[in-house]
């Protein structure tokens, strides 16, 4: 119920509109991995995707702001049925990616944002090295970049209060770790596969 209304407020107010650019919709296990500026970020690239997608899609989101309870609790838990992941240092316990790998060992698909934090620049900074981790650790899961636009603009970092403009989520081509691909590469690559749907 709750999914269903945040949906439907996020389309009224946002439109949500996908737009599929070299791929397709498809029930197979993915990871999309999209630019991170603003709060509206999360819902507006879960609700762009069909209903069907949507149930086994679960954002990845920071412990530190999502686990308690209140409104964002209940909008983490039980409207996007996100995995929290820890970003403190201080407050890990073992592989900070655990959460994640236990998702997709159920079939679970993801949604990411490499970057690890929001930012008030329309591109994408460099990225995290968990995508990376995950896609050596899980080569069989599609990985899809995604470019969120106009979020930033309708909820910029540290405001509350939304400007109803219209967003659009753009899937690009998947890619996929290449045989004796390092870090560095790999995570450029996909970072430049993110930069080129913004056109």
């Amino acid at each position: 119920m709750i999914a269903r209304l945040l949906v439907g407020l996020v389309k009224l107010l946002f439109g949500a509109y996908p737009r599929w650019l070299g791929n397709a919709p498809t029930m197979r296990q993915r990871i999309y991995f999209a630019n991170h500026a603003s709060h509206l970020d999360t819902v507006t690239l879960w609700a762009a995707l069909p209903p069907a997608l949507r149930r086994q899609t679960r954002p990845v989101a920071a412990r530190d702001y999502w686990a308690g309870g209140g409104l964002k609790g209940l909008i983490a838990h039980r409207g996007l049925n996100v995995v929290l992941i820890d970003r403190q240092r201080e407050q890990r316990e073992g592989d900070p990616l655990q959460p994640l790998y236990d998702a997709l060992d159920r079939g679970d698909s993801l949604i990411l944002f490499p970057e690890g934090t929001r930012h008030d620049d329309a591109e994408p900074h460099e990225f995290k090295a968990g995508l990376f981790h995950l896609a050596r650790r899980f080569p069989q899961v599609e990985l899809v970049p995604v470019y969120l636009d106009n979020a930033r603009r309708c909820l910029p970092k540290g405001s509350w209060w939304p400007v109803p403009l219209v967003c659009s989520a753009r899937f690009g081509t998947p890619v996929a770790l290449r045989a004796d691909e390092d870090k560095t590469t790999f995570l450029a690559r996909a970072r430049a596969a993110v930069l080129a749907l913004m056109a």
